[in-house]
């Protein structure tokens, strides 16, 4: 696909992937529409300190207010539909947000799509919709299990999108990551937690350390929804995009302590455990869909993506909150 002077739309673009996504469309050439959450400041995200925010076009709106959405996906070709709300501890307390966001959010994109006759959409998924894994690594056709309000929501959200294209015939592709981490990534995510509580001392406060998880670095997950928009035939699909590898929260910690050449003492702080039935206690992907579809696989390992990771918050420590849990 030449990307030149195509006109693309990418929602949650002020986040943490949306803004890595934006800027890679941007230098591929693409007229990059970057649709971000309303305030009144007029920022627009993790784009506001980009060197490709003069070839934005940041729309400020609502995903929940179908005349925004409507408005800001007019004129595009293709649609990167990012936008949504992801903490899981969060969800518990404010369910109604993420129904709200999360599945009339999408509803609108599809509607809005198909009235526009959008060329493609690109829906993003979770690998949280799978729940604890029945067997790895896990594929497609894997179960899936909401155990908490913003995996049910995101289920919802998924199957809206294989409802349009069975429907309808829209063109909507649904990529399913496993847990991404790199630069702009939130404090409320595991990875910033443990660098931000390594930087500031020795003592790192976690939830349940038995989980297991499979990581990928933020720009090997941006080239994977490149590539779900590039390759033909993938509409109506679900792609995981994984790297096949798990790991325990426990090995994770000691793993970046060592990177970053500290001695830690890791303590449970009993506000982080999630309840029993809504922790989910592994992912580990399988990847051989979007390597045979796409010709993706991941380029970053794990140690290399974090040493990149800790670089960056270390060069960024203002963003990132010394004290407390952020929900």
């Amino acid at each position: 696909m030449n990307w030149q002077g195509e006109k693309v739309l990418v929602t949650g673009a002020g986040g943490f992937i949306g803004s890595h996504l934006a800027e890679q469309l941007v230098q591929l050439g693409a007229t990059t529409r970057a649709f971000v959450h309303y305030n009144s400041s007029g920022k627009a995200g993790w784009l506001e300190t980009s060197p490709y925010k003069p070839q934005i076009d940041a729309v400020l709106g609502d995903i929940t207010d179908r005349d925004c959405v409507m408005k800001a996906m007019q004129g595009c070709a293709v649609v990167f539909h990012l936008a949504a709300l992801i903490g899981i501890p969060y969800s518990y307390h404010a369910p109604v947000s993420y129904v709200n966001t999360n599945i009339y959010g999408t509803l609108n994109i599809l509607q809005s799509a198909r009235e526009l006759n959008i060329e493609r959409v690109i829906h993003t998924s979770t690998s949280e919709v799978y729940g604890t894994a029945k067997y790895v690594p896990m594929d497609e056709k894997h179960p899936l299990q909401g155990q908490s309000p913003y995996a049910a929501t995101k289920i919802g959200a998924d199957k809206l999108a294989e409802a349009y294209y069975f429907s309808f015939g829209l063109p909507v592709t649904t990529v399913r990551p496993f847990n991404t981490y790199g630069p702009r990534q939130s404090a409320r995510a595991v990875i910033p937690t443990i660098i931000t509580q390594c930087l500031y001392g020795n003592v790192v406060c976690l939830g349940a350390l038995s989980p297991r998880r499979d990581l990928n670095y933020v720009a090997d997950t941006v080239n994977g929804f490149i590539a779900a928009a590039e390759n033909k035939g993938v509409e109506g699909k679900t792609i995981n995009l994984g790297s096949g590898r798990e790991i325990s929260i426990g090995d994770l910690v000691q793993m970046v302590a060592h990177l970053m050449g500290k001695p830690i003492q890791v303590e449970c702080d009993e506000e982080r455990v999630r309840p029993v039935g809504s922790e989910v206690e592994r992912l580990c992907a399988s990847n051989s869909l979007a390597n045979e579809i796409l010709g993706w696989k991941p380029i970053f390992d794990l140690e290399s993506g974090l040493a990149l990771t800790i670089a960056w918050i270390q060069e960024h420590a203002e963003y990132f909150n010394r004290a407390g849990y952020l929900v």
